[in-house]
């Protein structure tokens, strides 16, 4: 039922979280992907909310965290910096909570055991000034501070009479607010060998392989082809996240093939939403360097280049299939070259 099923089958989580009876009866395959409309949400931790469908699907960050597809569940797994409980027993009154310096007064406790020692103390002690931005006592007694309509002090302010010495003294300059400093791009990784674009080597940035499939996949592969290599990246002629390097999860240098291996993830963050996006970039980046590239897809999710492949997992007849695209790409007479042997035992079987 409806049209867009095959458009949120990627989205598990968000299958999980979409509630026809909050959404007057209509269903998510119904939906466009696109659409500007606000829906409700439940997160499997029972918060509700709205959003749109392009921001339910552009949730996923950097973050591979389960939270990161409710706001109330990422909010709560990384809060602001929360506010003072006693701040104001340690401000005085008025203060900006913005103020950082020593506390001039104190609690109202310790204001107390003062009074009790000495009268003296707390007769002469200094009152807040009045107008006074950071809420600190005045140093030149009661004297009212004169400031212009836009809250700054007046440069033709008269001298105090208690303090004839401050008609000598030069007007206070203004302090400018610092300049906003310009945004600075990211830095790109200096490790990156200089090499030729589209060059294979063994880079020191590259993540170890995470994945157990992935690595099953190699070695499926490896008791097939002889053009295996333990490389694992790819030069770049343009930085591709702070690097001018890929990497991809197969290499096969000989034919010029990079290989990846998708799937949505335990909890359905990977390679969909922005993933999916960094995803192109990257396809683009490697073809741009003289690579062609084949993604096995699986958990339903669609195919973003002309020999991806998808399956449902890793199967027996996962490596027939990708050899067929092999053969698509390069030609039947290069990769057959770089076949290995079968043993007759595994053709007899």
């Amino acid at each position: 039922m409806g049209t867009y099923r095959e458009a949120w089958a990627s989205f598990p989580v968000l299958i999980r979280q979409y509630h026809p009876e909050f959404n007057r009866g209509i269903t998510l395959t119904q939906v466009p992907p696109a659409a500007d409309v606000l829906l409700t949400w439940q997160c499997d931790t029972g918060h509700v909310f709205v959003a749109t469908p392009e921001e339910q699907r552009r949730r996923p960050g950097r973050g591979r965290r389960r939270s990161s597809w409710c706001p109330d569940c990422a909010e709560a797994a990384a809060p602001r910096t929360p506010v003072l409980p006693m701040a104001d027993q340690v401000r005085w009154p008025g203060a900006s909570p913005l103020v950082a310096g020593p506390v001039a007064g104190g609690s109202a406790a310790g204001a107390a055991a003062s009074a009790a020692a000495g009268g003296s103390a707390a007769a002469g002690s200094p009152r807040p000034r009045r107008g006074a931005r950071d809420g600190m006592p005045s140093s030149r007694g009661t004297g009212r501070d004169r400031r212009g309509k836009d809250g700054t002090p007046s440069a033709a302010a008269p001298a105090d009479a208690d303090h004839p010495a401050s008609a000598d003294r030069p007007a206070a300059r203004v302090a400018a607010p610092p300049p906003a400093r310009a945004r600075r791009s990211p830095a790109v990784c200096a490790k990156t060998p200089d090499l030729p674009v589209g060059e294979p080597f063994a880079s020191a940035c590259a993540p170890p392989p995470a994945s157990a499939v992935e690595e099953r996949l190699r070695q499926d592969l490896a008791a097939r082809l002889e053009c295996m290599s333990p490389l694992n990246a790819v030069r770049l002629a343009r930085p591709f996240f702070e690097h001018l390097e890929a990497w991809p999860d197969i290499l096969l240098p000989e034919l010029r093939v990079a290989i990846e291996y998708d799937s949505t993830g335990r909890h359905g963050l990977e390679h969909v939403g922005r993933r999916e996006e960094a995803d192109r970039r990257k396809d683009r980046a490697l073809r741009a360097a003289g690579w062609e590239v084949i993604r096995i897809r699986t958990g339903k999710l669609p195919p973003l280049g002309p020999y991806d492949l998808c399956v449902s997992g890793l199967t027996r007849g996962t490596v027939d299939q990708l050899l067929d695209r092999l053969r698509e790409i390069r030609g039947p007479f290069l990769v057959d070259a770089y076949l290995r042997e079968v043993p007759p035992s595994a053709a007899a079987g």
